[in-house]
């Protein structure tokens, strides 16, 4: 799975949690920071999955778990062979992956390289302040606040926001 989405909405914190509270084990790539053996495992292990994945485990001294672990390639758009070889690891089977990269970014960073079928994609967009407030459990104060501009009664917020 792909989360597009623009800058600062939230992607790479989902996806992280998300692979924490589903999955028994996982890792997480971030091609912003990515360290130079992990690019030399995608440059040079991957026509040997086996090595590759204990070379990955090795060096995070995480144990993946077969059919329980999950993968993370955060701002995988900064490496674009990473995305494409999300074609050959989904195939493999042994974990599942989600990757997250901006949506401008994921779009333009194509060339040379073959965009996986197996790449679902869905887009998160960021919050407005009353979503914002009403998944925090302000649902009380978003009504208010949603009343005022309503009545035209901004006062009312100033006040509040003095408190």
């Amino acid at each position: 799975m792909l989360i597009e989405g623009a800058r600062r909405v939230g992607k790479s914190y989902l996806s992280k949690r998300f692979a924490e509270n589903e999955y028994e084990t996982y890792i997480y790539l971030d091609f912003a920071n990515i360290e130079n053996e992990i690019i030399d495992l995608f440059e040079n292990e991957m026509t040997n999955l086996d090595m590759f994945f204990m070379k990955l485990q090795t060096f995070y001294g995480v144990k993946l778990v077969k059919h329980k672990s999950c993968i993370v390639f955060d701002e995988v758009q900064r490496y674009p062979k990473a995305r494409q070889m999300i074609k050959y690891l989904v195939a493999d089977g042994r974990y599942d992956y989600i990757e997250t990269g901006s949506l401008i970014s994921t779009k333009q960073n194509v060339q040379d390289i073959v965009i996986p079928s197996e790449e679902e994609s869905i887009q998160l967009n960021p919050l407005d302040f009353e979503e914002f407030l009403e998944t925090m459990g302000e649902k009380i104060l978003a009504d208010f606040i949603h009343e005022c501009f309503e009545k035209k009664s901004l006062w009312v917020l100033h006040c509040i926001g003095k408190q």
